[in-house]
């Protein structure tokens, strides 16, 4: 059990996600279980709080969830200074600020090890390295909430990699786990002796590899992509691995081998050097320079445009009948398609593969920020996000939808009509006339509605208005 004050205090559930009700039940959920607080579920509603004039003061407050020892939940919307989890959970009476102390930190992730093996695990990993250089003593938490049946038999990649991060002391949540197989590794000879026993990648990569002499340890792993380092994959692995070999006591030398890299492909600013940095690293015939970690973990985001988005997403979930079927927020976690038949599907990436390997760029599926399914007028309601100074340049993306269109939204609604629509955030105007404009969210949360905004953007900010009324 953690050992918090137990006293009624607010929850603050600070994230650069949109924020799902699925996930929220589990941090509530694991919050109450790991302090002995009993609570009340019910259905839960987010709330975007507004004020007497109207406007969103850009905070959340989330109902339906009853504790003695909670007196408000309230979720805000932040942005990391580096690699960064999804949620941090913070137990106190007023609103945090990076040098307080969370009590849990959260990667979430709806990816099971059936549709990707890497991205189930290690591309995320990295972060729990550059948490622990802010917040050593935070809980850090994996958290799957599955939105796809969960793989029979994990993968080897899994297993290794969930391993690894039971060393770290990283939680899982949300999956089945054999206790007989993902238990911590013991020893960096353990280590080891598991990688060395996995099955090779196919030819022509390089294999991630281990080997330990009495005064180092190796690890193979590209990390060249572009003439940069930017394997993400392989930066999560070969920063796990190496921060479990560190956590076992290893003092030594860990050195990268076969990366691919040159030295001028080192540049300042890239996350892997803060890694290096953290974990004391070498490259292999390359010199790191030294660099030191941004001063805060986190800020408040007070400049995205899925400030827009995201309000757009939560007002037309929790105040009209209507809801989403596909987001991609700037910087959050892209959703998988729902099909008006209620199934989960991952997008394609290009409407033909095969000519675009062949140099037809065109065939690339450009993807909006978010797509709402209007149940009243049979619309689905393809929505782009903008900095309001990208207004121009929103409009013209607008065009670049008629793979997706066609693919997914006349494939899948055939009977609803498609409107393309943007929703903007920023400046200080109060009314907009571009008639692609369908909402405006201004840098002082006034909620503005386009010449022509779809029925539904237009009921779900009235009923808003209405509920604080």
């Amino acid at each position: 059990m953690n050992s918090v004050e137990k006293r009624s205090k607010n929850l603050w559930i600070l994230t650069e996600e949109r924020p799902k009700k699925k996930v929220l039940e589990y941090i509530l959920g694991y919050f109450a279980k790991d302090n002995g607080f009993g609570f009340l579920g019910g259905e839960l509603k987010i709330l975007p709080i507004l004020n007497e004039d109207n406007c969103f003061d850009f905070t959340y407050k989330l109902t339906g969830f009853e504790c003695s020892k909670v007196s408000c939940v309230y979720i805000k919307t932040i942005s990391g200074n580096s690699s960064f989890v999804d949620y941090l959970i913070y137990y106190q009476d007023e609103q945090p600020q990076p040098c307080d102390i969370p009590l849990y930190a959260i990667e979430e992730t709806k990816t099971d090890d059936s549709e990707s093996r890497n991205t189930g695990v290690f591309q995320r990993c990295s972060k729990f390295v550059f948490l622990r250089h802010y917040y050593p003593s935070t809980k850090a938490i994996m958290l799957y909430s599955l939105q796809i049946e969960q793989k029979e038999r994990p993968t080897q990649t899994y297993i290794f990699g969930t391993r690894l991060l039971l060393t770290l002391g990283v939680e899982i949540l949300g999956k089945k786990l054999d206790n007989n197989i993902f238990k911590p590794f013991s020893s960096v000879e353990e280590i080891v002796s598991f990688k060395q026993g996995m099955k090779n990648p196919p030819k022509g990569n390089v294999a991630i590899s281990i080997t330990k002499t009495e005064r180092e340890v190796s690890i193979s792993g590209r990390l060249c992509k572009n003439n940069s380092i930017g394997h993400d994959p392989n930066i999560g692995a070969l920063s796990l691995i190496s921060a479990t070999i560190r956590k076992l006591g290893w003092k030594g030398r860990v050195i990268i081998t076969n990366h691919g890299l040159q030295q001028s492909n080192i540049k300042k600013g890239n996350k892997f050097l803060y890694l290096a940095e953290a974990l004391n690293l070498d490259l292999e015939n390359l010199s790191l320079p030294r660099v030191n970690f941004p001063a805060d973990y986190w800020h408040y985001d007070m400049k995205s445009e899925k400030l827009a988005t995201i309000f757009l997403h939560v007002i037309v979930e929790n105040f009209t009948e209507s809801y989403s079927i596909f987001d991609n927020h700037a910087g959050c976690e892209k959703s998988y398609f729902q099909t008006s038949d209620g199934k989960r599907i991952p997008l394609k990436k290009y409407s033909n593969r095969d000519a675009y390997k062949a140099g037809d760029k065109s065939q690339i599926v450009s993807i909006p920020d978010l797509v709402l399914v209007d149940i009243n007028t049979k619309q689905t309601i393809l929505t782009e996000g903008k900095k309001y100074q990208n207004l121009k340049k929103g409009i013209k993306e607008l065009e670049n939808y008629d793979s997706f269109i066609e693919s997914y939204l006349l494939e899948y609604y055939p009977d609803f009509e498609v409107v393309k629509t943007l929703a903007l955030f920023g400046g200080k105007e109060e009314k907009v006339i571009e008639v692609e404009v369908g909402f405006l969210l201004n840098e002082k949360g006034k909620l503005v509605l386009g010449i022509y905004a779809p029925q539904l953007f237009r009921r779900a900010v009235q009923n808003v208005i209405d509920f604080w009324s």
